[in-house]
């Protein structure tokens, strides 16, 4: 996709456009694709429906019966006999009813729960990339709203669909049985119930689109104001009112389409009731008079009236099938949407398994550059999203050459900006290198499986991720069958087992939203006991001590040091004072190695580094000072 058609591709999630978007053609294809492991279902679904349909015409031909043959003539017998018939026919009808729910909900569920896990588990593979620009209310719009909304279709979509269709043509049969000159007195306002399904259809079609799309951005809006970051920014900026402001107008946004949506469908079925209403009186003058001339029995003339409500029902439900079956399409092609956006990572087809014991990383002649937006992320998902500066994205990496041999400790040092952090994404392949190769253990980690790759990396970033868990389950989820011992280990070698033992939960304690119940050394040296219970062979370390106070630095520094024994280790160091003892320092500076070698051999070059390293340790003499 170029920029041009990025910014076009963009502008068609506007209010404006969205009005004459169409739904992708192969849509209704895959719709079915993922109703066949529902097939049998789907069967006695549609057997209940016809049975349910012959039933449809059984009421008024009893009726008929019942006035004909037991009212005129006097015959008590016949009417109490059809009267038992009509009563069981309401109850076959009643129990029919509930088995189709009960089908209909079982594809329904189904197929919602097997778009959501397919949806969450597609978006699980995603890049990083794709994260930093998706709004996430709208991506958990797509996997709540839209797939409820696909459910739809085949709950009452479905069954309105079929049983319709099969009700009007035992309906109509049955009337053109009776008396074929009233059932065509009947059919002439038909016109009337087709030209305002199509015109109503595509304009609900469009006001539905928007209204997801609005749905999606309060929902993103809520999502970020609603986490302890975004609140703390709000509060500290002193910004309630305008947030206020913001949401109210989306808010309204979403209620005037709302409204709209409501009006429309009412005006459409008021419009459609009293076109039924003028075919009964119609039937009624022609049917009275043909009673009154003897043509035509008073049984027959209220059955017609009956079987006229069944057909005008039918036509009613047909005529605004196309609102309902868009309505179902719009959300299929959002969720749709989303799983044809292919992974940048791919596992590979046939992996080749990382050596045991101790191993390295290498890159090789490693060019990389980000991917472009087209590349990685949905316009729709991004309600401020705009087209890249460049199509094809610069260069981040330029033919980037090292090794870190089994065991040893290389830093990655350097102005921001260098590409320090895209090396160890790179490491931990959250991103595939443009060209060259990436080797972990000496194998190429396009040809190793992701689940072994991310066994033998642990990665320690500056600002450690907990999700909103106990301290047990934070640190299970790096090693779910550890013990409790192993994780006291964890927590003694990480110089955070006696703040967990003075908590009155201990390892119960939930440590909040992001871990903000923490403060920023306690949760790092939880994310270094976590790194330890997944005891990995190769530790990156993305400026790990960047953000602490001196004490904390302390503690954290502590905990590193029993983290990196023994493991080869990638460290991005901002504080070029804990890289003194690395065997290995690499300066980068725009993507490139300008140079290498230990702390003393650097200093002594008076390069970058040794720059570096004066500004940092006169800067920090002023600070003590």
């Amino acid at each position: 996709m170029s920029h041009a058609n990025w910014a076009a591709y963009r502008s068609m999630t506007s209010d404006q456009s969205v009005k004459d978007r169409t739904i992708a053609p192969g849509t209704t294809k895959r719709i079915i694709a993922y109703a066949r492991p529902y097939r049998t279902l789907v069967v006695l679904f549609i057997v209940i429906l016809v049975i349910d349909s012959f039933l449809v015409v059984a009421q008024p031909l009893l009726f008929r019966r019942i006035v004909d043959q037991g009212i005129t003539p006097g015959n008590a017998a016949v009417v109490t006999t059809g009267a038992l018939l009509v009563a069981l026919v309401a109850i076959v009808n009643a129990g029919l009813g509930l088995v189709s729910r009960s089908f209909s909900s079982r594809i329904g569920e189904g197929l919602i729960y097997d778009l959501r896990t397919e949806v969450f588990a597609h978006v699980q593979r995603q890049p990083v990339a794709f994260f930093t620009r998706t709004q996430t209310g709208a991506l958990v719009s797509r996997l709540n709203n839209d797939v409820i909304g696909a459910q739809q279709a085949f709950t009452s979509t479905l069954s309105n669909v079929l049983g319709n269709m099969i009700s009007l043509v035992v309906v109509l049969v049955t009337m053109f049985l009776l008396s074929w000159q009233i059932t065509l007195v009947s059919l002439i306002l038909l016109p009337v119930f087709l030209l305002p399904a199509r015109w109503m259809g595509r304009k609900l079609q469009s006001l539905t689109r928007q209204q997801m799309q609005l749905n999606a951005d309060m929902s993103s809006q809520m999502t970020e104001r609603f986490n302890v970051s975004g609140a703390l920014l709000v509060k500290l900026f002193g910004r309630p009112e305008d947030e206020d402001a913001n949401f109210s107008a989306k808010a309204a946004r979403v209620r005037d389409t709302g409204i709209q949506i409501a009006m429309s469908s009412r005006v459409f079925m008021t419009a459609l009731t009293l076109v039924a209403a003028l075919a009964t009186a119609l039937v009624y003058g022609a049917g009275g008079n043909a009673v009154i001339a003897g043509a035509m029995t008073l049984g027959t003339l209220l059955a017609l009236v009956g079987l006229l409500a069944q057909l005008y029902g039918p036509l009613t439900s047909i005529s605004s099938v196309r609102v309902d079956i868009m309505t179902a399409l719009v959300s299929f092609e959002r969720v749709f949407e989303v799983l044809d956006l292919p992974p940048l990572v791919q596992e590979p087809t046939d992996p080749v398994a990382i050596p045991e014991g101790a191993i390295g990383v290498e890159f090789d002649q490693v060019v990389f550059r980000y991917p472009t937006a087209d590349e990685v992320s949905l316009a729709s998902l991004e309600s401020v999203a705009r087209p890249e500066s460049s199509a094809t994205g610069e260069l981040v990496l330029h033919e980037l050459t090292f090794t870190a041999e089994p065991g040893q400790m290389v830093a990655l040092v350097g102005p921001s900006g260098a590409g320090k952090t895209t090396i160890t994404a790179l490491t931990a392949r959250l991103y595939d290198a443009t060209s060259g190769a990436v080797r972990v253990g000496g194998i190429d980690v396009r040809d190793a499986s992701t689940h072994d790759l991310r066994d033998a990396i642990g990665v320690v970033t500056q600002d450690a991720h907990m999700f909103h868990e106990t301290i047990r389950a934070n640190l299970l989820y790096a090693r779910p069958e550890a013990t409790e011992d192993e994780l006291f280990d964890a927590l003694r070698d990480a110089q955070i087992l006696t703040l967990i033992e003075s908590l009155p939960d201990g390892l119960d304690t939930v440590v909040g939203d992001r871990g903000h119940r923490l403060s920023g050394g306690e949760k790092q040296r939880l994310a270094i006991a976590r790194l330890l219970l997944k005891a990995p062979r190769i530790v990156v370390l993305d400026e790990a001590t960047a953000h602490l106070d001196s004490e904390s630095e302390l503690a954290v520094s502590n905990a590193l040091d029993k983290a990196l024994a023994g493991r080869t280790s990638l460290v991005i160091a901002h504080r070029l004072s804990t890289v003194r003892n690395a065997d290995q320092i690499l300066v980068i500076d725009d993507g490139r190695v300008v140079e290498r070698g230990t702390h003393a051999e650097l200093l002594a070059a008076g390069g970058l580094y040794s720059d570096l390293y004066r500004t940092q340790f006169t800067r920090d003499a002023a600070e003590v000072g």
